[in-house]
């Protein structure tokens, strides 16, 4: 599993602290966080989309911050 935001693999146990906007959920993730890769990143009015060429796409309708 990887860090959505920076892309780092996640440290089992460890706390990372992310961004304020990455907190805040004003942030879209810019990697997948299956793979690590970088991500095409399509932000709109009424929201976002985030593509993995591996993955898929995810958008921000299915962000439980919401």
């Amino acid at each position: 599993m990887f860090d959505p935001f920076t892309g780092e693999p996640l440290a089992e146990g460890g706390v990372r602290t992310r961004f304020a906007a990455a907190e805040l959920g004003l942030e879209p993730p810019r990697f997948c966080a299956q793979c690590g890769r970088r991500m095409i990143v399509q932000i709109t009015p009424d929201g976002w989309w985030a593509r993995c060429s591996r993955h898929g796409t995810v958008d921000s309708s299915a962000d439980e911050r919401r």
